[in-house]
């Protein structure tokens, strides 16, 4: 494909605007009134506290279900987002644009009481556009930023799906391309069976709704997440036994850690007396939690994170760097989170930061980093 042709395949149609709104307008309603569980937020750094709707794998399942039959009576196609990528890609971003502007704008006028909701201006106009003015927007009783997050999960699956169907269609279903798909599955249907513990995570407490986390969730997570499986459509590669055992350890090492450790943390928030592999929690100046995989690295969930990242990669060989992009840019995103982080937290808990430094020196990797 040339550069014209792919220009040409960037620009939207009406077709991929209504994909777009139809997926948004699902989720929005499916969130509201599939059954969930109500699962109370951690206390904010202003003393606010939210309730979220964790319905998001009954939410995920039925739509799958109604695409099913869609396909069925040939109402939609199972390669429509395959065969209309670049097209959607494009929509998603100017859609992604367009809600940090009303985000904005919104926060500026806003005078809700509550402290959580209030915008928090820099004067900077660039600084405040990317990174957003408020920490938990609502729209009609839906917290935004678990909804797109969820929108960025949802759709990277329906990505893969898409990919998939057209590999069957294409009789060019490999091994490796259904090694990346159960990896993925998996991570995905796990993320929404334990969706409650993202209300304790990093994105939910602490980082403003602007347009680096719309931009993240709605493109970035969905689409540079899925090279994998857009790299395999067109390249075949044949994946020895030892290859796909070795992938398979990656994955559930990682998957160990990464599960793990944000369980432990989620439980912790929640009963800091809970045992931990057994033991009592021991417990940095009664605040910072310093057992299980907290005791061994203080970002130890990022190297689970990297690891599964990793293993998503692995099929597809090592004949070109491209399927690596996104355990790469994973790498360099947490380890800038991870920095970020830390000055927060030092500010936060000083010397109870500083002792648990001390008795936790490594940040991700035990012994390397």
């Amino acid at each position: 494909m040339d550069l014209n042709s792919i220009l040409n395949a960037l620009v939207p149609s009406w077709n991929s605007v209504v994909t777009v709104l139809s997926f948004c307008i699902y989720l929005a309603i499916a969130g509201s009134i599939l059954p969930g569980k109500a699962v109370p937020g951690v206390t904010l750094s202003d003393g606010s506290r939210l309730h979220y709707h964790c319905n998001g794998l009954l939410s995920l399942l039925l739509l799958v279900v109604l695409l099913g039959i869609g396909v069925r009576m040939d109402f939609v196609s199972p390669t429509v987002i395959s065969d209309r990528g670049l097209e959607l890609l494009s929509t998603t971003f100017i859609f992604s644009f367009l809600v940090t502007l009303v985000l904005y704008v919104a926060g500026k006028k806003s005078h809700d009481p509550s402290s959580s909701l209030k915008p928090h201006f820099t004067g900077n106009l660039i600084h405040d556009w990317w990174f957003g003015i408020q920490l938990n927007p609502q729209f009609m009783g839906i917290d935004l930023k678990f909804f797109f997050v969820r929108a960025g999960m949802m759709g990277w699956l329906l990505i893969n799906l898409s990919v998939l169907a057209r590999c069957i269609q294409e009789a060019n279903l490999s091994q490796s391309m259904i090694l990346y798909q159960l990896f993925c599955m998996l991570y995905i249907l796990d993320y929404f069976y334990y969706e409650a513990y993202m209300t304790s995570t990093w994105d939910i407490i602490a980082e403003k709704l602007g347009f680096m986390l719309v931009f993240g969730d709605l493109v970035w997570i969905p689409f540079a997440f899925s090279i994998q499986g857009w790299w395999l459509l067109s390249n075949q590669v044949e994946l020895t036994t030892a290859a796909v055992i070795a992938n398979c350890i990656v994955f559930l090492i990682g998957y160990k850690v990464f599960r793990g450790a944000n369980k432990q943390k989620h439980v912790f928030k929640k009963n800091p007396k809970a045992p931990i592999w057994g033991r009592p929690p021991k417990v940095i100046g009664g605040k910072l939690l310093a057992s299980g995989y907290w005791g061994i690295a203080r970002h130890s969930n990022y190297l689970g994170d990297l690891l599964i990242a990793l293993s998503f990669s692995l099929p597809c060989g090592i004949s070109s760097p491209v399927p690596y992009f996104y355990p790469i840019y994973l790498l360099i995103l947490l380890i800038w989170r991870e920095r970020r982080d830390e000055i927060r937290c030092a500010e936060k808990y000083r010397e109870v930061w500083a002792e648990y430094c001390k008795l936790v020196p490594w940040r991700i990797l035990p012994y390397v980093y």
